[in-house]
């Protein structure tokens, strides 16, 4: 069977995108896990479905390049709201659910579009680490010269390790320079170091407000795929909402392609 699918790049993160408003799309894990091979496949970091919803504009699916069916991916959500405008679903506001609940959107006049996150609550500190959720788990470790640190092995000791059981954790290592944060990040589902993550980049930016003990409401990201934004309201410690993921979300090509 024929599908036709989108090549989506949302800072340093691609994606394989398809249109399944007529729930023709099923595929099996190991059938995704193949499209998104970089050798045998398309390639990509992970698939994302756009399927109709009652309620909201449309409903976001997105599968892990494993094959699993993962929890929010905030580089991808742009990406998706790109191709919903794309198909005439949106102009430049949105409204969409996904596996965590409804997220707001804008399409901003610089091409970047700002992606409404998840509140957060219960952020835990451990020796000056933090474990929290933006969407999706992720531990931020605060350290120096991070692009030494090898983050595939030390990333994949802390995500299997037994304080994280049965599901396991997203890590970011991240640093401070000239008031920006630096992040390197390895990503479950993937089991490598992504080049950049969307919830992985919240969680830093949210992290680095508790870590430094300020009211700083708005940080720039850094990563391999390139920049972000992240700004938040600070109710406390613990607390955080209005959290907003402001990066660029590209269309790369669009093709065909037989299972």
């Amino acid at each position: 069977m024929k599908f036709n699918f989108y090549k989506y790049q949302g800072t340093g993160n691609d994606f394989v995108i398809m249109d399944n408003r007529e729930l023709k799309v099923k595929f099996t894990e190991q059938q995704i896990n193949t499209l998104c091979d970089r050798r045998f496949g398309i390639g990509a970091d992970g698939l994302m479905l756009l399927e109709n919803d009652a309620d909201y504009d449309f409903a976001m699916k997105y599968f892990n390049s494993d094959g699993k069916e993962s929890t929010m991916c905030g580089n991808g959500g742009r990406c998706l709201v790109s191709f919903a405008k794309r198909l005439g679903i949106i102009d430049k506001e949105t409204q969409f659910k996904a596996i965590d609940g409804i997220h707001k959107a804008i399409l901003n006049n610089d091409e970047t579009i700002s992606l409404e996150m998840q509140d957060v609550s219960g952020v835990n500190a451990v020796n000056n680490n933090y474990y929290l959720n933006t969407g999706s788990p992720h531990y931020v470790l605060f350290r120096d010269e991070i692009d030494k640190i090898d983050v595939i092995n030390r990333g994949r000791e802390i995500r299997y390790s037994g304080e994280f059981k049965p599901d396991g954790t997203n890590v970011n290592f991240v640093e401070f320079k000239n008031n920006e944060l630096y992040v390197r990040t390895y990503e479950r589902g993937v089991e490598n170091e992504t080049l950049s993550c969307g919830t992985g980049a919240t969680a830093s930016a949210i992290s680095a407000s508790i870590h430094t003990k300020t009211d700083k409401s708005s940080y720039r990201i850094i990563t391999k795929g390139g920049n972000l934004k992240v700004s938040f309201e600070k109710i406390d410690n613990k607390s955080f909402k209005n959290i907003w993921l402001t990066g660029p979300a590209t269309f790369v090509f669009k093709g065909e392609i037989t299972i």
